[in-house]
C-alpha cells in the first residue's frame, strides 16, 4: 500500500495553510513530520486521513484517487496528544472496541488484545481504567487500540507532548519497534528535532505549511537543502553569522578575518552566510585552525549534564552546549571557537553549498 499527496494545497478563512505539497509514504515506513506550531502538521495529517478535503490537488492510495473519500471509508487510526480512552472501559475493553465494533470472533479479539498489551507492556494493567494508570501507560492504551484496528495509516500527532520527560524518553525508545513490528504506514508529528532524530525513518521539515525537505533523517539532519531546514532541524536554535571570501582569507559580520580554510578554501569569491548548531560552537582556548570570535554572556542555562552557554558577537545572538555545569555569569567575556570545517555554508539564496564531512 502507498498513500500519496499530489501538489495538495489547503485554505483555512481564505488564508492559504498547506501549500502545494507532495509526499509518497510506502507501507512499512515511518514518515516524521517536523516544525514548529502552526507548520502543518496536524492539517497534512487530516488530509491524509480524510478529516478534510484539500482545496487543490488529490489523496492517492495505491494510485486511486480517494480525494473527499469520508475518513470511515480509509483504513486509517490516530492518536493525539491527549489521552483519549474511553473512562469506564477497562484497558482490555479500550483496546478491543475497534474490533467489537467490526465485528471480530470472540478468539480473534482475545489473541490481538492479547498481542497488543505485550507489544505495549500493558499485560498487568488490563483489568484497571484508564483513570488507575499513569499518564505513559493511558497513552500506551490509546496506541495499543490504534494498532489492534489493523490499519495501514497510523497517525500520531505529538503524541508524546503531555507526558513527563521520563515517559517521553521510555516511549521513544520502545516506538520504533513497535512500528517495525506492525508493518503499516506511520506518520509521526513533532516540533523536536531530537526526537525525529531518535526515531528515525524519513523526515519531512515542514515550515509555514510547505514541505522543504523530505528524505531519510540522518541526510536531512546532516544535509540540509537550505538554511530554514537547518533552523527547523536544530535544537538550541541555529547559530548563524553573515561572511564575505575574498581571495585567500574570509570576513565575519562583526569584524573578525581569519584565513579561507577548512570548507571555505573551496568556495569561489562572494558573499555567504554560515551556520553551525550549538555543539559546534567552543567556548575557551582555542585549537589550531578554529576561527576565534570575541563574545560577550548574555544567559547560562544549566541542565545539570550540559550549560546552554548563550552568547553575543557583535550583532550575532548565539548559544553553545558545553558538558558539565559551567558557571559563567551575565557579562563574562570569553572566546567563541568555530571549526571551519564543521559548519554549513548557504548561498545569497540561502542554498546548501558546502557542509561538512559526517
Amino acid at each position: 500500500m502507498s498513500v500519496t499527496l499530489d501538489h495538495v494545497s489547503q485554505m483555512v478563512d481564505g488564508i492559504t495553510t498547506i501549500r502545494d505539497v507532495s509526499l509518497t509514504l510506502e507501507r512499512g515506513s515511518l514518515s516524521v513530520l517536523l516544525g514548529p506550531t502552526l507548520a502543518g502538521k496536524t492539517s497534512i495529517m487530516r488530509l491524509l486521513a480524510g478529516l478534510d478535503k484539500p482545496a487543490q490537488g488529490r489523496v492517492l492510495v495505491d494510485g486511486k484517487d480517494v480525494t473527499g473519500i469520508d475518513i470511515r471509508k480509509r483504513s486509517v487510526a490516530m492518536v493525539y496528544q491527549q489521552f483519549i480512552n474511553y473512562p469506564s472501559f477497562t484497558v482490555y475493553e479500550n483496546i478491543a472496541s475497534p474490533l467489537r465494533v467490526q465485528g471480530k470472533p470472540k478468539a480473534e479479539i482475545e489473541t490481538r488484545v492479547r498481542e497488543a498489551a505485550a507489544l505495549l507492556k500493558l499485560e498487568p494493567y488490563l483489568n484497571r481504567t484508564p483513570l488507575q494508570l499513569s499518564g505513559g501507560q493511558q497513552q500506551r492504551t490509546a496506541i495499543a487500540r490504534a494498532l489492534v484496528k489493523g490499519a495501514d495509516l497510523v497517525l500520531l500527532d505529538e503524541p508524546l507532548a503531555n507526558l513527563d520527560y521520563k515517559l517521553r524518553e521510555e516511549l521513544r525508545t520502545e516506538l520504533p519497534k513497535i512500528f517495525e513490528a506492525s508493518g503499516a504506514i506511520f506518520v509521526y508529528a513533532t516540533t523536536e528535532p531530537s526526537e525525529a532524530l531518535l526515531l528515525g525513518g524519513r523526515t519531512a521539515c515542514l515550515w509555514e505549511g510547505e514541505v522543504l525537505q523530505f528524505g531519510e533523517t540522518p541526510k536531512v539532519y546532516r544535509k540540509p537543502d537550505t538554511l530554514k531546514v537547518a533552523e527547523v532541524f536544530s535544537d538550541p536554535p541555529l547559530n548563524s553569522v553573515g561572511i564575505e571570501k575574498r581571495g585567500d582569507s574570509v570576513q565575519y559580520a562583526g569584524g573578525v578575518s581569519a584565513p579561507a580554510d577548512g570548507l571555505y578554501a573551496s568556495l569561489p569569491d562572494g558573499s555567504y552566510r554560515i551556520g553551525f548548531r550549538a555543539h559546534q560552537l567552543g567556548v575557551g582556548n582555542a585549537t589550531a585552525g578554529h576561527h576565534v570570535f570575541p563574545a560577550e554572556v548574555t544567559v547560562t542555562e544549566i541542565t545539570g549534564s550540559e550549560s546552554f552557554v548563550h552568547v553575543k558577537h557583535g550583532s550575532s545572538d548565539w548559544v553553545s552546549v558545553l558538558q558539565g555545569i559551567r558557571e559563567f555569569v551575565p557579562g563574562d567575556r570569553l572566546d567563541a571557537i568555530i571549526d571551519p570545517a564543521n559548519i554549513f555554508v548557504f548561498d545569497s539564496s540561502d542554498r546548501l553549498v558546502a557542509a561538512p564531512a559526517m
